[in-house]
């Protein structure tokens, strides 16, 4: 029986856990979160998705804001006596004390094809960058940013029109296979870990709020891998008549630019085209300040949007 601690904290993590946990071979002595958070408009206090599912299948939970320094719980976790931690989106870094712990390692859930996208935000950045592919990867967790030996890597094709939130989905649900076969094979000693590639490597930083403003000299592709990367936060947007307008879905179009970037061209039941650098491309879903997520026709009537108006203004 292999004896995991899992430490974790968003949805993307849950389908990993509740893996593991119906793994016969897997024994899931406890899991480790961050505290509670004040979520939605009204701020209330709510519960990582992984202490939930902890909760609900009547696993310890530990909650801590930062485990290098919360010796009650390393005293806790040196208890357990743990063959692995495993990390997925965690969110917290770990001290040598705390990779220690473990009998055999760390091992750690990282979205995205390793050297590349190191870092707090593989997701997005690679959409933003117009990739054709990412992945998985479980590695061994080390004191340097996710600079640890790989074990297994798993590709995921992003297609033209993926969204963060959509590739986020498809690595939810190819994790729990990577993880249980790496697991796996570590315990059995069947798995040989790989150095990582060190000219490979590059960072993967957070978005801010500002990163979202669009700039519409830059190409139609270029826009358009902006708004599908950033669906959630920090959401890409532009402004009409000074006015917010947060971009939510958007189209290549075939198109070729008939006016000055960021004009609009033509608006139609598709949506509102509009002029970019390089191309054309289509907006099919806004959200304007104040109101909700509705298609852009719906908008361009109700904001008497016409062709040569202009955009970022």
């Amino acid at each position: 029986m292999i004896n995991v601690v899992y430490m974790a904290t968003p949805d993307i993590a849950v389908k990993s856990l509740e893996e593991l946990f119906n793994n016969k071979d897997v024994n899931v002595l406890a899991v480790v979160t961050q505290p509670d958070r004040p979520k939605g408009r009204g701020n209330k206090l709510t519960p990582p998705p992984v202490k939930v599912f902890a909760l609900d299948n009547n696993i310890p939970c530990y909650q801590t804001e930062k485990i290098r320094v919360d010796e009650e719980l390393l005293k806790t976790l040196k208890e357990l006596k743990p063959d692995f931690f495993v990390t997925f989106a965690f969110g917290q870094i770990l001290s040598q004390e705390v990779l220690d712990i473990p009998k055999f390692a760390t091992v750690n859930l990282h979205a995205s094809l390793l050297p590349k996208y190191r870092g707090a935000n593989p997701i997005q950045r690679c959409i933003y960058n117009g990739d054709k592919k990412t992945g998985i990867t479980t590695m061994l967790t080390v004191l340097e940013l996710d600079a640890g030996d790989i074990c297994e890597t798993e590709e995921i094709v992003i297609t033209e029109n993926m969204t963060n939130i959509e590739l986020k989905d498809a690595i939810s649900e190819k994790s729990p296979t990577l993880i249980c076969s790496t697991l796996k094979g570590l315990y059995e000693g069947s798995l040989k870990p790989q150095k990582q590639d060190s000219e490979g490597v590059t960072i993967a930083k957070k978005f801010v709020k500002q990163d979202g403003l669009i700039d519409w000299s830059k190409s139609a592709e270029e826009i358009h891998n902006h708004v599908r990367s950033m669906v959630d936060f920090p959401c890409a947007y532009t402004f009409l008549d000074g006015k917010m307008v947060k971009i939510i879905e958007t189209r290549l179009s075939q198109n070729k630019a008939n006016s000055c970037c960021s004009s609009v061209s033509c608006v139609t039941k598709q949506g509102i085209e509009i002029c970019t650098g390089d191309g054309c491309l289509l907006i099919t879903k806004v959200k304007p300040e104040s109101k909700g997520v509705m298609n852009s026709y719906d908008f361009a009537n109700g904001a008497k949007i016409k062709a040569g108006m202009k955009f970022g203004e």
